[in-house]
């Protein structure tokens, strides 16, 4: 229990209340040890007054006697002929105690980071002596279908990867460096457990991003969100030079295309994915080399930053693009400038057999896997032909990087040539 509230509760009138509770709901202490996986013994001490639930056993016992943590711990109903915020569905005793335990994972020691949990606002300072022109890139994520995956086959720390991993390199490649993320975790009903492993993920993914968690959102909506349900969103503040800033505007005749190579879906196609599961639910275990097709399609989301915040700053680099949904044709041609084709060699492309796996059991066409999924490409930069190989040796300490392209004349902003090599 929380020690600012033990001092104010009667042990008796609580085991008291837990004892009329249960026998109102005609249930005996033992069916109540069963309901929640505890001995009967302890069940026995809360009604003695010899001891409390725990903070995790106090909501879920609240939930089997149809009360709430609130009433428990003041030992009487809030009013029959009345609505309460708890009887809705929403424990404001829990969710304090939830946000006070995530405090541990909002700490940082970055000097910038101005506040804590607490405050309605999250302050951050943004003076940068080193960037004469500076401006914020912002960017709202959330990992789409498949984090219904990871909640079901027990992935929730991974999808918190996903999505701040897919925010970082949507702002890099317009050369920002991350700087602080707001998370919003939606749920139909606050499972502390469940919560702590969120926040407490996402705050490592953005530390080995070398950002920092600064605040964001549990929201509580039963009866809008199914229970056990998880929704999760972040959003992300990135900083550059107004002068050093990424947009492709520099892209000329001539560049070479350069592949950072994907570890597979990354956060897109699941959709189709998932309907192929329902399909051949036997898939999920098959076998691709050393691992099943459910770990190879739960990697979480490669993080590029490190691998190309070197080049911020290079003027040889005129242009990057992040390969998400719509593949590498609706992603490249969002910078490729008027009059100018980026031309792709498709069989230069490495395909990861995660998607060859894709393709043979649900009879996909080509050109609806190139615009569904990322095919192996997760990341491209447009780079001048004199600095490629600099460009390649760089990024390389990190991932793997190949040439797959050129940029020509031609009134196509993406045109594919060849064939994936499957």
């Amino acid at each position: 229990m929380d020690s600012e509230v033990i001092p104010m509760l009667d042990n008796k009138k609580i085991a008291a209340f837990i004892a009329e509770k249960r026998k109102a709901k005609g249930l005996t202490q033992q069916q109540v040890a069963d309901a929640l996986h505890i001995s009967f013994q302890a069940v026995s001490k809360w009604e003695s007054g010899a001891s409390y639930p725990t903070i995790e056993l106090l909501y879920a016992l609240s939930r089997l006697l149809g009360t709430t943590t609130d009433e428990l711990l003041s030992a009487q109903d809030s009013g029959d002929a009345g609505l309460t915020y708890g009887k809705a569905g929403v424990d404001i005793s829990y969710t304090d105690s939830i946000k006070r335990e995530m405090a541990d994972y909002l700490s940082s020691q970055n000097p910038r980071v101005l506040n804590s949990l607490g405050p309605f606002a999250s302050l951050y300072d943004i003076r940068f002596d080193e960037i004469e022109n500076p401006v914020l890139v912002l960017k709202s994520e959330e990992p789409g279908s498949k984090q219904k995956l990871a909640i079901q086959h027990g992935y929730t720390e991974s999808i918190c990867h996903d999505m701040v991993n897919h925010l970082v390199n949507d702002i890099i490649v317009m050369g920002a460096r991350p700087l602080a993320v707001l998370d919003t975790i939606i749920c139909g009903n606050a499972e502390k457990d469940t919560i702590k492993t969120l926040v407490k993920a996402i705050s490592e993914a953005c530390r080995a991003n070398e950002c920092d968690l600064v605040g964001g959102e549990t929201s509580v909506q039963p009866g809008v969100v199914e229970r056990g349900v998880y929704i999760l969103t972040a959003s992300i503040a990135g900083i550059v030079d107004r002068e050093r800033i990424i947009d492709g505007s520099r892209i000329r005749a001539g560049d070479k295309i350069l592949a950072l190579a994907s570890n597979g879906l990354h956060t897109n196609g699941y959709s189709l994915v998932r309907h192929l599961m329902d399909a051949m639910p036997q898939i999920q275990n098959e076998r691709l080399g050393s691992e099943t097709f459910l770990e190879a399609i739960m990697k979480p989301h490669t993080p590029y930053y490190r691998a190309v915040k070197g080049l911020f700053g290079n003027p040889s680099v005129h242009g990057m693009a992040h390969i998400t949904g719509g593949g590498i044709e609706g992603n490249l041609s969002r910078i490729m400038p008027d009059g100018l084709s980026a031309r792709i060699q498709l069989d230069a492309i490495s395909i990861p057999a995660v998607f060859k796996h894709i393709k043979t059991n649900g009879s996909v066409a080509d050109a609806e896997m190139l615009k569904t999924f990322n095919c192996g490409v997760g990341l491209i930069a447009v780079v001048e032909p004199g600095a490629e190989a600099a460009i390649s040796k760089i990024i390389s300490k990190f991932c793997t990087c190949y040439t797959i392209g050129e940029v020509m004349t031609g009134d196509r902003a993406v045109a594919f040539e060849n064939e994936l090599n499957w």
